[in-house]
């Protein structure tokens, strides 16, 4: 992978707080994540990977500060990734298997860009 660049994935999906999973059904979530993830990793695409929890708060421009995290569209940032890839649309592939697809939830990738100091 000499020419792969650095892509994220960014996963959203639309909380519904009046449903709680089973334990079976959470123990299912938790096989297909880790299922996608060791997939990745196997094949040297895995640079990292994040799940976001519900619990945050916002800075504001004005410096003021809310309490929550956004939930824009009915939907709200479940975590993201990062993967190495020849070009978006090879990361998109690889987007394909990812569970929250399987939960009505999206995946967004993008391009990488350095910082520069």
């Amino acid at each position: 992978m000499k020419d792969a660049k650095n892509f994220m994935m960014i996963f959203r999906f639309q909380p519904n707080e009046s449903y709680q999973p089973t334990q079976e059904e959470l123990a299912e979530q938790g096989r297909a994540w880790g299922s996608f993830i060791g997939n990745l990793a196997m094949r040297e695409r895995l640079v990292s990977t994040n799940q976001l929890g519900f619990e945050g708060k916002k800075l504001n421009a004005d410096l003021s500060v809310s309490e929550g995290i956004d939930v824009a569209g009915g939907k709200t940032l479940g975590g993201n990734m990062i993967v190495a890839a020849n070009s978006i649309d090879e990361a998109i592939e690889m987007a394909k298997d990812c569970p929250i697809l399987q939960m009505g939830g999206e995946v967004e990738v993008r391009n990488i860009l350095p910082m520069t100091a």
